[in-house]
């Protein structure tokens, strides 16, 4: 796995992901909406081993340029093995209640783009025989709340399309894993008060990294939340609409 395009390359999750695939030597395709934070970190990943780190400036709403994307990464990097889509935004649900263009907005930043683009991979992949396609979803998916029910339903549509991908791109060789990490520390939480389950980029990534090489379908990060959200799962909706969390 030595050329990877990575969508959202300025996330947290996406910066500690990609040193560790700096640091063996990969080349990389990096896209981002903000060019300054976007050259600040493939400059970092360059210092920290990369072969060769491409850039590209991106609002992930623009659905149709995601097939230009993939083509114009495989060209920089003279094919491409893995792809690890880590945008989004963590959407403001009461902001979301009230209206709808900003419901459709944050659907289609956090479930409609990240469709598009692992549609125009998966036919890359499945064009050359090989690869991987990693995205970064949330427990969050596993079930709605009434805190975050907009984010939680965008990550569970990711679930439910790449667990179809995954079975459709099966006998193709290539892997579809989708990641589900619980609360995580960056600045797109920096508001919030933490507590003991709460885990740093840095401890989720070599995760991430891990279950991209093996191809594994489905990673609960840290491991700990795969327990949780099956107790949750499982508590009955008549009594679940009684909870307060």
């Amino acid at each position: 796995m030595t050329k990877i395009l990575i969508m959202g390359a300025t996330s947290a999750i996406a910066q500690a992901t990609a040193r560790i695939f700096a640091a063996q030597g990969a080349s990389l395709y990096l896209i981002a909406r903000d060019p300054q934070k976007l050259a600040d970190v493939a400059a970092d990943l360059k210092i920290r081993g990369a072969k060769n780190v491409f850039s590209r400036t991106l609002n992930a709403r623009e659905l149709d340029q995601y097939r230009q994307v993939v083509e114009d990464a495989a060209t920089q990097l003279a094919g491409l093995d893995a792809a690890l889509v880590a945008h989004g935004t963590l959407s403001d649900q009461q902001a979301c209640e009230q209206s709808i263009d900003r419901l459709v907005d944050e659907f289609t930043t956090n479930a409609l783009s990240v469709m598009a683009l692992c549609t125009e991979l998966a036919n890359y992949f499945s064009a050359q025989k090989h690869g991987t396609i990693a995205a970064i979803s949330s427990v969050a998916g596993d079930r709605g709340r009434k805190s975050n029910y907009v984010y939680a339903s965008s990550k569970a549509a990711i679930n439910c399309f790449l667990s179809g991908m995954g079975q459709r791109l099966s006998k193709s060789g290539v892997k579809v894993v989708v990641v589900k990490p619980g609360f995580v520390i960056s600045p797109m939480t920096a508001a919030f008060k933490k507590s003991a389950l709460w885990a740093t980029p840095t401890a989720i990534a070599p995760v991430v990294a891990q279950a991209m090489i093996r191809g594994t379908p489905v990673v609960y990060v840290p491991w700990f939340w795969r327990p949780i959200m099956l107790i949750i799962r499982a508590i009955p909706e008549r009594l679940f609409r009684r909870l307060s969390f």
